[in-house]
């Protein structure tokens, strides 16, 4: 039932009303897994080398730009037991656009027993938007992120948007 009423929020949100990021994160999560801020990672990653940083949007979003020493956890496709080389307890945080699919992903991981899980609040959206650091799969920094739709794209204001 409550998936019936995402699918049915989604056009309505997003062609309806003309709302700020914080205000679709709010419609959005579910608040199950506990959100990171774009200051909180910085931080987290220069204290904790085990930090294990998760793009869980699909390979083409990740092809145009992900945060640098991200790995691919494609939405899709990912099962926890992806994950089974590391250990329970290593801080993972994960990312999508703007947080829905990777709270999701989050989800699964907390009912795998990954207990230090964090969803980066606003994405690679937000992350972009405060100053965060883009790069593309050579490592090369880039101003391009994927923003997923036109209708997602309002919300990435800094930065080249595309679809």
């Amino acid at each position: 039932m409550y998936r019936l009423f995402l699918i049915l929020l989604f056009p309505l949100v997003a062609c309806g009303q003309d709302l700020t990021l914080d205000q679709e994160v709010e419609l959005l999560y579910r608040k199950t897994v506990p959100v990171i801020s774009k200051a909180g990672l910085d931080s987290l990653m220069a204290a904790d080398s085990t930090l294990v940083l998760l793009d869980c949007r699909e390979a083409e979003e990740y092809a145009v730009s992900h945060l640098p020493g991200s790995d691919l956890a494609p939405y899709g496709a990912f099962e926890a037991d992806d994950l089974k080389q590391i250990t329970k307890d290593r801080p993972v945080v994960v990312y999508c656009s703007i947080g829905y699919r990777s709270e999701r992903i989050g989800e699964k991981l907390q009912d795998a027993g990954f207990s230090n899980v964090f969803n980066l609040y606003g994405g690679i959206f937000d992350w972009k938007n405060n100053g965060g650091v883009v790069v593309t799969s050579e490592k090369d920094t880039t101003q391009k992120v994927h923003t997923y739709n036109k209708q997602w794209s309002k919300y990435l204001e800094v930065g080249e948007k595309v679809y």
